[in-house]
């Protein structure tokens, strides 16, 4: 049974111009939304002893302490328990983090994107480079021990030297950890419609992405987005990396439980009315099993244990993929590993393509 949940708190003050993950401006729902949330819960929660919740959006640090207090409360978790939130910085404060913090969350994601003024105004944000710098300072003397800021490079006007000054910068801040995001505009943001000036080609993505890698020295690199000190990586990412269960709560939350991916509605008055119908629902055949094994193994910087998959498998895994190993290391994408094969820097520019091969 699933030992992981994620919750989504689809809810926004107002959505940010790169955005088009499933979120609303109309916090007057929230209270319904949340009974909804409840529901499902209750419903499907088979009383586990939780190691990972992340609670995201969104922006979850929209609710108020109380209203994360609902959420939690039927849940099973023990001090130990990785407890994420996604916090946007502005509006926030040392009562409400000393509040969430009693509730047992212990692990802090703060939307950071960049700490140039500019560039955040460009991209629709509506907090400042000193906010962020406050809530971590603020977070750190409350005692949050786990903090980890998300940037995104290839933004509008950003050069290569501001991607670089954003992360040297947050390693003075002493967090935990870091991910990056490729800014990509898909339909449904505002971008989409309303294109931006100047922002990075591919070959600029690419070389902001080596750059950072070089840039977050000190910092594991531990998966393809993400960086983190020894010890602080995020167990409820490597649950999904390492192709474990998990629960998915709220409108457009994704599960994995008992080889069935699903998902629920987008539509947010749709949940409310009804949090209990699944709008999408597959069994995974034992060839999709494998092939997610691959993927998500491979976003992994240890990569793939190759005698853990074909034990699971039934299969010789260096052999059934031969031609592909033998091709993509000799262009130098993959790399031979003690437990099996991993992308290189320069892999992981085309792990799509190569990703894609290893599809039946």
């Amino acid at each position: 049974m699933p030992t992981s949940a994620y919750i989504h708190i689809p809810f926004c003050r107002q959505k940010c111009f790169y955005c088009s993950f499933v979120s609303f401006a109309c916090p007057e729902l929230i209270p319904r939304y949340l009974d909804a949330l409840e529901k499902e819960i209750k419903l499907n929660y088979q009383n586990e002893n939780l190691k990972t919740i992340y609670i995201g959006g969104g922006t979850p640090s929209i609710l108020e302490p109380k209203q994360i207090e609902k959420i939690l409360s039927p849940l099973k978790f023990s001090q130990t328990t990785e407890i994420t939130i996604e916090l946007n910085p502005e509006h926030i404060n040392k009562k409400y983090l000393s509040e969430i913090k009693l509730l047992g969350i212990n692990r802090l994601s703060i939307g950071c994107q960049s700490f140039n003024e500019e560039i955040l105004k460009k991209i629709g944000r509506k907090h400042s480079a000193k906010d962020v710098e406050f809530v971590v300072k603020t977070a750190q003397d409350i005692g949050f021990k786990n903090i980890s800021l998300d940037f995104i490079y290839g933004l509008p006007f950003q050069t290569l030297q501001n991607f670089q000054d954003d992360l040297t910068y947050a390693k003075t801040l002493e967090i935990q950890h870091v991910s990056l995001y490729g800014l990509k505009i898909d339909e449904g943001c505002y971008f989409y419609k309303n294109p931006p000036e100047n922002i990075a080609d591919e070959d600029l993505q690419a070389e902001m992405y080596l750059a950072a890698i070089e840039t977050l020295s000190g910092f594991e690199h531990y998966e393809i987005s993400n960086f983190a000190l020894k010890g602080f990586e995020s167990m409820h990412n490597l649950n999904y990396w390492n192709n474990e269960g998990y629960y998915g709560f709220g409108a457009a939350a994704h599960g994995y439980e008992n080889g069935e991916r699903y998902s629920n509605t987008e539509n947010l008055k749709n949940y409310i009315q009804n949090p209990f119908a699944k709008y999408f629902r597959h069994r995974l055949s034992n060839q999709e099993k494998l092939e997610e094994e691959i993927f998500l193994g491979f976003r992994r910087m240890s990569g793939v244990n190759t005698e853990k998959i074909s034990q699971k498998f039934g299969i010789n895994f260096d052999e059934k993929y031969s031609k592909i190993l033998k091709k993509y290391s000799a262009t130098g994408h993959l790399e031979k590993t003690c437990r099996g094969w991993k992308l290189t820097n320069s892999g992981i520019l085309v792990s799509n393509v190569i990703l894609s091969e290893f599809i039946e």
